[in-house]
């Protein structure tokens, strides 16, 4: 396991287990507030030298950190596995995020923060350039269920663009980020640029909110207002990726072999705690029966277990809290009338930790998880007649992270898209063709946050623009050689038709 000494501690120390097995793990350094604060001090000093840097400079760590991730794929692999409780074809997943989406910012981060010059008010006389100045410090924190992937794809752009980061992931997940600090101080990033506190939010939140210039949050919907609400106190901005409840359509049209296959894959990846997965499947009732019949088929023959080879298909939950929500949900829907066409039932024999993947049909308004997001490997099959219809019934959420689309007709699928109020919809995929094309941007719409991750806004969200404009001294915004000042703005204003009618404007 990857040395603890990065993180910023007093002394006190939690036990975190393996999800797999319940067996102690590791202990992990707790920070208190004055080590948050250790922390910050420790960043401001580093990011004075590391923002002098040229970009250019900068992103040489983050450009080898490509190869060296997936060279060492295993020893990651298993640190992955052993702290979430994941199958290893989902923690690969994780691996390949870090590498495509450091690649892509350390590629196009000079280019984007570098001087750009803007149009002036006068051609020749205005001179504008937009410049890119880092924010400062930003405080980062990241959730457990995808630990590499948001604990460090999100800290890459913003030490691209020259800020320091005070990071706090997961307790229960944090090996993954600390191994990963290791290998890029081996690559040459200087050490003090990523400080990592852990600890619980109610102890260590204030101070982590109180030294910060800019907040990254992923996470709970509730604990994103939180975060927003203090961020708005301190006049500082904050990025937000939130809950969902995300829908999948399948329209009368699709490939229903495919599309029963890429639904396993869009609502058990991760067993389910993935936040733009699916957990309501909307089925075109010209083909629900028989979409229902292979769909089920393929969730009863997945494979289970705690291996740490590539063969299992689902892993465990990742904590207890996580396995009493969704028997909670599932037990509420049973009581009140819903039928579970497969799953419903913890495996004990498996591993402490483990839910068989589940789907249900007929459930209603008055059922937990009908509207509350789930995070677990359950979905709910619904039949629909139009597409009118479906779309009224995918935006009756107070949510709108993500969303998907089956069509043999991509025209008709992006159609159908463009009326889902979702920050990414993928068409004949559940997640990843959106979220791996990381030249676009990803983020939620209505409760499902703020701000987006990827694309030019990914790196950028996490600089000040400033504007710097030269104006030369024989053309001014006064009159000039005396000239009286009406006949100034006679003049000004047949100049400034002029430029518009020559497009200078």
């Amino acid at each position: 396991m990857p040395a603890t000494a990065h993180v910023t501690s007093s002394g006190k120390t939690q036990e975190i287990y393996a999800p797999f097995t319940g067996e102690l793990l590791a202990e992990m350094p707790i920070s208190l507030p004055e080590d948050v604060r250790a922390a910050y001090d420790k960043a401001r000093t580093a990011q004075q030298a590391w923002a002098a840097l040229p970009a250019r400079e900068r992103v040489r760590p983050f450009l080898l950190l490509h190869d060296a991730i997936l060279n060492r794929r295993d020893e990651i692999l298993d640190i992955v596995q052993q702290e979430t409780g994941k199958a290893r074809r989902h923690a690969f997943e994780e691996v390949l995020d870090v590498a495509g989406c450091t690649l892509y910012y350390a590629r196009r981060a000079p280019g984007l923060l570098e001087p750009h010059n803007r149009k002036g008010i006068f051609p020749i006389a205005t001179k504008v350039v937009e410049i890119r100045q880092p924010k400062g410090t930003v405080a980062l924190i990241s959730p457990w269920n995808y630990p590499l992937s948001l604990g460090v794809t999100d800290v890459v752009p913003a030490l691209m663009a020259g800020n320091a980061v005070v990071h706090k992931p997961d307790t229960q997940t944090a090996l993954s980020t600390l191994w990963t600090i290791e290998l890029l101080v081996e690559l040459g990033m200087p050490r003090d640029i990523w400080q990592v506190v852990l600890g619980d939010p109610a102890d260590i939140g204030d101070a982590l909110m109180d030294g910060a210039d800019y907040v990254a949050f992923t996470g709970s919907t509730r604990g994103g207002r939180k975060i927003a609400e203090e961020a708005a106190k301190r006049l500082i901005g904050c990025s937000l990726e939130l809950g969902g409840k995300n829908p999948m359509v399948v329209m009368d049209d699709a490939d229903l072999d495919v599309a029963a296959q890429g639904a396993v894959r869009a609502c058990f990846t991760n067993a389910g705690q993935l936040c733009i997965s699916i957990e309501r499947l909307y089925v075109h009732e010209s083909v629900f029966d028989a979409f229902t019949e292979r769909f089920v088929k393929q969730v009863r023959n997945m494979r289970l277990g705690a291996g740490l080879d590539w063969a299992v298909q689902m892993g465990s939950l990742t904590s207890q809290r996580q396995l009493d929500g969704v028997t909670a949900h599932v037990d509420d829907a049973v009581s009140k009338g819903a039928t579970v066409l497969t799953g419903a039932k913890a495996r004990p024999d498996l591993g402490p930790l483990f839910y068989e993947p589940t789907v249900l049909t007929g459930v209603t308004d008055e059922m937990e998880l009908c509207r509350n997001e789930t995070f677990g490997p359950v979905v709910s099959l619904y039949r629909y007649r139009s597409e009118d219809e479906v779309v009224e019934l995918a935006n009756d959420t107070a949510y709108g992270l993500n969303a998907s689309v089956w069509t043999r007709s991509v025209e008709r699928g992006r159609a159908l898209a463009q009326r889902i109020k979702a920050g990414t919809v993928n068409i004949n995929e559940g997640y990843g063709s959106a979220y791996a094309s990381y030249d676009a941007p990803m983020g939620g719409m209505k409760a499902s946050g703020l701000g987006r991750r990827h694309g030019t806004e990914g790196l950028l969200k996490y600089t000040e623009v400033q504007t710097v404009a030269a104006q030369a001294t024989w053309m001014g915004f006064e009159p000039m050689f005396g000239m009286p000042y009406e006949k100034y703005a006679d003049t000004l204003a047949t100049l400034l038709k002029t430029m518009r009618k020559l497009r200078l404007k």
